[in-house]
């Protein structure tokens, strides 16, 4: 794979690397000049022949040196030059690891994210009206996407292994115990209790023909049938006149009684192996029924509705709660030491644990992506950012080369 090109600003390094090249061969040229012109000369033109040939001998070095990083200088196969092309990857292996030790370690990160007093900077950004708005606005836009991108089988699927599949893999039954037992010592049921005693009076009043026709249907044969229907009339009235007690009396037997039938079956719901297991089947079947599934799925769509119109309008009620909790927040971070050390300490965690658990697989970001460079390319790529730094060593080395071979010089003509 090729490395990404860069035109405008590659074109600029390249312009520079040239003419650092041109500087640190024309060095070369000059010493190779001087040398020539002061050869078998003494005195002090012999210090300089002296100087001007360690000069050589330094550019050559450095030049084989640096040239040995990118390419097989004059195109020699001499061991151990190319360096970059043949050795790419074992250098992005190195780069990378270099990178996860002494900039990805959990120690470092922490001690930066605790340097950089996160919440504190955090609270004073909020703290313009300007950046809570952006902030809502940004929050809202990708919550309107999302919810704009879910389809309604995910959403259903969602629901039903989030919601639905848990609750029916767990045992209800003593919950629901314990709340019914809460449920009727505080009396909680009796509005339920009165609300199905009013429609059991109501749809009596309403259906006396249809009462009246069962109890005949039950009525013995061989009795005059005008006996019968008197009875039958009797047994209705006496029927609506028993409700209207129970619906009058709040201490009525029957009353008294249901209160102990659902004190009994919540405590068996409890502790009973038999009632817990029948709940649970009841229960678990309700949880698992195809409309409860549909239902939830109406349910998500008015709330996806409600969300879709909160978050798109800017003047909605929720966007407005949204930029008023953020200032609040700002105001609070401002003033609050605790809540901003809290904070702090907790970014330092975050941070902690994401370098801790991923340092290593973002740092081999760096040698995957070498290894799918073009070896040649990538020596020119690199050559291209740090190879005009790299021609000062040519240059260096060919003055300190000279001064070098004058110190030479000077010390074998004192020996001698």
């Amino acid at each position: 794979m090729a490395v990404p090109d860069a035109p405008g600003a590659d074109e600029e390094r390249r312009r520079n690397l040239r003419r650092m090249k041109a500087v640190a061969f024309g060095l070369l040229v000059f010493a190779a000049i001087v040398y020539v012109a002061t050869l078998g000369d003494g005195g002090f033109l012999g210090y300089v022949n002296a100087g001007a040939e360690a000069s050589m001998i330094g550019a050559l070095a450095d030049w084989f040196a640096v040239t040995a990083l990118f390419r097989h200088p004059l195109g020699l196969p001499v061991p151990h030059t190319a360096i970059i092309p043949t050795r790419k990857d074992a250098l992005g292996r190195s780069l990378q690891e270099f990178v996860a030790d002494n900039f990805l370690a959990e120690d470092v990160v922490r001690e930066k994210v605790a340097r950089a007093d996160v919440a504190r900077r955090v609270g004073e950004w909020l703290a313009h009206p300007r950046n809570a708005a952006r902030v809502s606005a940004e929050a809202s836009r990708l919550a309107s996407h999302a919810l704009r991108n879910m389809r309604d089988d995910d959403a259903a699927l969602l629901l039903e292994n989030a919601v639905l599949t848990p609750l029916s893999e767990r045992s209800w039954s003593p919950s629901a115990g314990r709340l019914l037992d809460r449920l009727v010592d505080a009396g909680g049921h009796h509005r339920a209790v009165d609300l199905a005693i009013d429609h059991l009076h109501r749809w009596l009043l309403d259906n006396e023909e249809r009462v009246v026709g069962i109890v005949l249907e039950r009525a013995p044969t061989w009795t005059p049938k005008w006996v019968n229907e008197r009875i039958s009339r009797h047994v209705y009235d006496q029927l609506v006149a028993f409700v209207r007690d129970v619906q009058a009396s709040p201490l009525h037997k029957v009353r008294l009684g249901l209160d102990d039938l659902l004190g009994r079956l919540a405590r068996d719901l409890q502790n009973d192996p038999y009632t817990i297991n029948r709940g649970d089947r009841v229960l678990s079947g309700l949880i698992t029924h195809p409309q409860v599934r549909a239902t939830l799925v109406d349910v998500w769509d008015h709330i996806r509705a409600v969300l879709l119109e909160g978050a798109e309008d800017a003047e909605s009620p929720m966007r407005v709660r949204l930029n008023d909790a953020l200032g609040d927040f700002a105001r609070r971070l401002g003033r609050d030491a605790a809540l901003r050390a809290r904070i702090d300490a907790r970014a330092e965690d975050v941070s902690g644990f994401l370098v801790r658990t991923y340092g290593r697989e973002l740092a081999s970001v760096i040698s995957d992506t070498v290894e799918r460079w073009d070896g040649q390319d990538a020596a020119r790529r690199i050559e291209l950012h740090v190879g005009r730094d790299l021609q000062f060593i040519r240059v260096n080395g060919t003055i300190v080369g000279g001064l070098a071979g004058v110190v030479i010089h000077a010390l074998t003509q004192a020996i001698h």
